[in-house]
């Protein structure tokens, strides 16, 4: 199966809502290795690292995200060239 590194940029209400958390237990459930966390913007930042359809599945999830969050249409991804080794998914 062939790796992806993407750049997620999650907007609407995502930050209050324990986006953060459940993208982590999603990331695990999807073997997805990264980093995910609140922007300034008041966006949610993902850096997702793992197989082709895994990450299909998750990128499906964070256009809908947790129940209390209201995702906006506008979520960003954006191929990452230079994907760090991650050995697992952590909140920073």
């Amino acid at each position: 199966m062939p790796i992806e590194c993407n750049k997620i940029v999650v907007k609407g209400r995502v930050q209050g809502v324990f986006f953060r958390a459940s993208t982590l237990k999603k990331a695990k459930h999807f073997a997805i290795k990264g980093t995910v966390r609140n922007t300034s913007a008041g966006d949610v930042e993902i850096i997702a690292l793992g197989e082709q359809q895994a990450m299909q599945q998750f990128i499906q999830w964070c256009h809908k995200g947790p129940i209390p969050a209201k995702v906006t249409a506008a979520v960003i991804v954006e191929p990452l060239k230079d994907a760090a080794d991650y050995t697992e998914f952590t909140i920073l």
